[in-house]
């Protein structure tokens, strides 16, 4: 910058003599600026941790980076209230839950888009634009016309919002935060302010606030810049790129490789005059350079790419450059540079009389009557000769191979829309109940759905009630080839079904008999639970299920009605969530309504009959007939809700206020108390019986014989 100005004002006072001289006096106070001071660009660590304090630089984005950001804005965090009103004999519940909104600052210079955004490390949003987590998000690309914020105009007032124009920044409104311990997460966002690799020299003109112009031939995929307005991003981009820097009246020019030159005589040029070659110590070059970069290939995180030449010395360069490069180019840059220092140990003293004052450090030169090309790196004038100092200039892009090593990229899993199921079933317990329950299974069509928010209407959708959220995914599907007909009482080991399941993420297995005996593999199919022991993948989704055990949990009146493209749904407690519901919606309609983050508004509903199943004693069995005479006695066995298992020989509790059957033959119907009815005539060879269990709640599905 001194060698600018002082050029510029010396060619001002006394025409080209006085501008060289300028130029050399500034050159002086350049190289003291440019040399021997720490660098004070960014650290590599300087992106990857977002930031809120006050002060805190904001980079400027060039190519695509991925960039932690500042948080510049945010509310408090707002709670959110779920309450579940209970049922007969149940207390109620009560649900929290946290979002907050905020702004996070980008770039100190316009961008195009955000791509992937990751949160505590995990993808918050993936490649294909999907969010993981519930939030409405904005962009302001950082224009001078952008407007201000509505969310942070309608907190903060319209007066006392700034647009941040020239600043690109992204709002999340409402994020929840369930999935990060309901605090702020720490995000890094994936920025691309052009749409293309940048020349080095480009960085340098934008950061030195158009000083410095030209080209290196050098492109980076990404770069993140602030610092000293030139000397911070200059250093690290100079080095690896073989570049350097030339003075003008008007600017800075950055120059690399072969290009225009000036062809000057090394014979001296009189009295004063001088000229040497010497060759710096190989051990005084660093032997080895280590450069350390932002690999796309590990979501951005640190590579490290160290190349070493054969001689002499043990130095090593550590050079950290804030730019995305790959593996591969990353290690071509650092044996370019370490060639290129090598090369640079020679160095040539030429003496040359006035006439050669318009030269100054940066300019290419060739020597008459020798090869190579030469730059200017120190000029001195004294009793009018010019003295230069000369470096080799060498242009050696090398090619090399490397590897980004093992890559442990947070999976970039779609989360697509919800898929729900709701259904009343008998308890996979022993519990029993005073009210209905509903059952709700839900997932996503993509492995990366988590859950969804869920929501009641008793009345047909007139009114909803916020029942809290969806349990983990549930394994579901869709039967393509139902089981058919089949027994409660005998182990099935000729049938089979076939069912999709919603994405290839999820998977069944096979359980033996003790497994089954002790409730595995459960699952609903269509109307009817039943277990199988062996799963067999047929493709990514298909599955086929055999040695079933059919009828379950008293459901062995759905057997044979199942039909392709009914529900499948393996019954896992920690995948389930369960609604409770009054006496009173028994024999009506329920509608459950979700909504996730991959339903782009579109809520998803499922409208069940509740039929009392989850209340009702399971349908008496054995019916039998015993003919005395000229009457017939009718007995059955009756089952109980309280227990499954027979464990102590003795029959199970009866779980009712009382024993009360209501028998229906012909077209007649009464009710008992006792399991044998009293004598009755018989009208004719067959009789027609059904039988149900009337319970404290709901009656039992009926028990159909022709006897």
């Amino acid at each position: 910058m001194a060698t600018v100005i002082l050029t510029a004002v010396g060619t001002a006072l006394g025409g080209p003599i006085g501008g060289a001289l300028g130029a050399m006096a500034g050159q002086a106070i350049d190289q003291r600026l440019f040399r021997g001071k720490g660098r004070e660009g960014p650290r590599l660590t300087d992106l990857a941790v977002q930031s809120s304090s006050y002060g805190t630089p904001i980079p400027k984005i060039f190519g695509t980076m991925r960039v932690a950001g500042t948080v510049i804005w945010s509310t408090e965090l707002i709670e959110h209230v779920a309450r579940d009103g209970g049922g007969k004999g149940r207390a109620g519940s009560t649900r929290y839950s946290y979002s907050a909104s905020f702004a996070v600052a980008l770039s100190a210079r316009p961008i195009l888009s955000v791509g992937r955004i990751w949160a505590d490390g995990k993808l918050l949003r993936g490649a294909a634009g999907d969010f993981k987590s519930a939030t409405r998000f904005r962009l302001h690309r950082g224009g001078e016309a952008q407007a201000v914020d509505p969310l942070i105009a309608s907190a903060e007032g319209v007066g006392s919002t700034p647009a941040f124009r020239g600043v690109a920044y992204a709002v999340f409104e409402d994020l929840a935060l369930e999935d990060f311990g309901n605090r702020i997460p720490s995000l890094t966002l994936e920025v691309t302010a052009d749409a293309a690799p940048v020349d080095c020299a480009d960085i340098l003109h934008v950061m030195s606030g158009g000083v410095i112009a030209g080209a290196t031939g050098t492109t980076l995929s990404g770069y993140s810049g602030y610092g000293d307005a030139i000397r911070g991003p200059s250093d690290a981009i100079l080095q690896v790129s073989g570049a350097w820097l030339r003075g003008d009246c008007a600017r800075l020019e950055a120059r690399s490789g072969p290009g225009s030159s000036v062809t000057i005589r090394d014979g001296g040029a009189g009295r004063g005059a001088r000229r040497a070659r010497s060759f710096a110590a190989a051990d005084s070059a660093p032997r080895a350079i280590a450069l350390q970069h932002h690999d796309p290939a590990r979501d951005y995180q640190v590579g490290l790419q160290r190349v070493r030449r054969a001689g002499a010395g043990a130095r090593e360069l550590a050079i950290e450059l804030p730019a995305a490069i790959d593996a591969g180019a990353a290690k071509g840059l650092a044996a370019a540079a370490l060639s290129r220092i090598d090369v640079e140990r020679e160095r040539r003293t030429v003496s040359l009389d006035w006439r050669s004052l318009a030269l100054v450090p940066g300019d290419r030169v060739t020597i008459d009557g020798e090869p190579g090309l030469w730059r200017v790196v120190e000029a001195t004038l004294e009793a009018m000769v010019l003295t230069v100092e000369l470096i080799r200039v060498v242009r050696r892009p090398v090619a090399a191979q490397a590897t980004s090593g093992t890559v442990a990229a947070a999976p970039d899993t779609i989360v697509g829309p919800t898929l729900i199921h709701a259904f009343e079933i008998p308890p996979f317990d022993h519990t029993v109940l005073t009210s209905p329950r509903l059952m709700v299974a839900a997932a996503g069509s993509g492995p990366g759905w988590r859950s969804a928010a869920l929501q009641l209407s008793l009345d047909g959708g007139t009114s909803w009630v916020a029942r809290g959220a969806t349990a983990g995914p549930a394994t579901l599907g869709l039967v393509v080839a139902p089981p058919g007909q089949g027994a409660s009482t005998l182990e099935d080991r000729h049938g089979a079904v076939e069912v999709v399941l919603a994405h290839a993420g999820m998977t069944l297995s096979d359980a033996d008999g003790v497994a089954l005996a002790q409730g595995a593999n459960l699952a609903l199919v269509g109307d009817e639970l039943l277990q199988f022991g062996s799963a067999k993948r047929i493709d990514a989704t298909r599955w086929r299920l055999t040695t079933l055990w059919r009828g379950r949990r008293g459901t062995e009146w759905a057997i044979g009605r199942t039909a392709a493209g009914d529900r499948f749904v393996l019954i896992e407690p920690e995948s389930l969530v369960t609604l409770e519901l009054p006496v009173s919606t028994i024999g009506t309609d329920v509608t459950v309504m979700a909504s996730g983050v991959g339903d782009a508004g579109a809520a998803v509903t499922a409208t069940v009959r509740i039929e009392g199943d989850s209340v009702a004693p399971p349908s008496p069995v054995h019916l039998a007939i015993r003919h005395d005479a000229d009457a017939a006695r009718l007995t059955w066995t009756r089952r109980s809700r309280a227990g499954w298992h027979w464990a102590d020989g003795i029959d199970a509790p009866l779980a009712e206020e009382g024993e009360i059957y209501l028998v229906a033959y012909g077209d007649a119907a009464i009710g008992a108390q006792i399991a044998v009815l009293p004598e009755i005539s018989v009208p004719g060879d067959a009789i027609a019986v059904e039988v149900r269990q009337i319970g404290t709640a709901a009656r039992s599905r009926p028990t159909r014989r022709l006897l």
